[in-house]
């Protein structure tokens, strides 16, 4: 089966995929930073007994994992995939993971929280993924009482959880935008109306590729479905205010932007070694072009894709094989070889 981001589209919207997590803990047990090995242990098996039927849910086939039992350098993938925050990789305790075969639906047991439920898919589907959310929360409620507070909400290990439990979440590229120097006074005025801006792979300029996540930065006092059509909201904004700044520039440098997307390809489509850093910006002027329509590929491909396959952990993976530091590059710069399209002829 192909991965959720398999089918990220840059041709019709620079939001590349949305994101619902939910954190909740079983009312039986103290929160994880407090529990001995043994009761991980304990609850784990509980919870996995609990969940083995979690396919009737909803169709989708679910494999089972014990973290502590997992290759480092698979959990590190995980990570580079958004599957795994750096707590769950870390864990010596025991934790589990059951993940969905499309990678777009998950459970991390025994992590930061109990619980914590993940589900992502490409472009702007919030409303979409907190369906999927609520209904595997009730599904799991029904087998684990969660803690709970009539006045503060579900309780969690971190304070800025507690009340919902809920974190939306929308990641757009933002290449023009992301330079012009209104930049942050945008970020600011995010920040007024409850949600936070961040660059997905560093800050400010170190941010290469110009991808951004926005998520709610308040989890009590909202309701989930105005979490989610706050957070909406502020991406469909941030979208149409990229593409505004981004056609202002194709009609007074047209030229001087096919001719960057064009260099782009030619390097990446033929480069011997490549750093992750360059890669990401040269992928990320690939992604820009084909929404503008100033490139096309003779078949369909997910760049974004492309942007988590040169990550390390992953790039590992697919060689098969451990890779010293000076193998990198050149690694890297074969596996977008193999997998960039070629462009269409018109």
């Amino acid at each position: 089966m192909s991965k959720w981001f398999d089918s990220v589209d840059n041709k019709n919207s620079n939001i590349v995929y949305s994101r619902i997590r939910l954190a909740r803990n079983w009312d039986e047990y103290a929160f994880p930073s407090r529990m001995t090995a043994q009761q991980c242990g304990e609850m784990l098996e509980r919870m996995k007994e609990g969940l083995k039927n979690l396919p009737e849910l909803d169709g989708n086939p679910y494999k089972y994992q014990q973290l502590n039992e997992v290759r480092e350098l698979e959990k590190l993938a995980l990570r580079e995939r958004r599957i795994l925050n750096l707590a769950a990789v870390n864990k010596k305790e025991p934790a589990g993971l059951l993940l969905s075969e499309d990678e777009g639906s998950s459970l991390v047991l025994g992590g930061d929280d109990h619980i914590r439920m993940q589900f992502l898919a490409s472009g702007l589907k919030l409303d979409e993924l907190w369906q999927k959310a609520d209904a595997m929360d009730d599904y799991v409620n029904e087998r684990y009482s969660y803690a709970f507070d009539e006045k503060y909400g579900y309780l969690t290990s971190f304070p800025t959880n507690v009340g919902t439990g809920l974190r939306a979440c929308v990641v757009l590229h933002l290449p023009t935008l992301s330079q012009v120097r209104k930049f942050q006074s945008i970020v600011g005025d995010m920040s007024r109306f409850g949600t936070a801006i961040r660059g997905l792979y560093g800050e400010g300029s170190d941010n290469y590729g110009s991808l951004y996540e926005i998520s709610n930065q308040r989890t009590l006092g909202l309701s989930e479905k105005e979490i989610v059509e706050l957070v909406t909201k502020a991406a469909s904004q941030l979208n149409n205010q990229e593409m505004r700044v981004r056609n202002a520039t194709l009609n007074t440098q047209r030229l001087e932007r096919e001719d960057e997307v064009y260099k782009s390809y030619g390097v990446l489509k033929y480069a011997r070694k490549i750093s992750e850093k360059d890669a990401r910006i040269f992928i990320s002027q690939l992604m820009a072009g084909e929404e503008d329509g100033l490139m096309s590929f003779d078949k369909k491909c997910s760049l974004y894709n492309l942007v988590l396959g040169i990550k390390p952990a992953n790039l590992n993976l697919w060689a098969k094989r451990p890779l010293d530091k000076d193998e990198m590059d050149s690694v890297r710069a074969a596996y977008v070889r193999q997998n960039l399209p070629e462009i269409e002829v018109k």
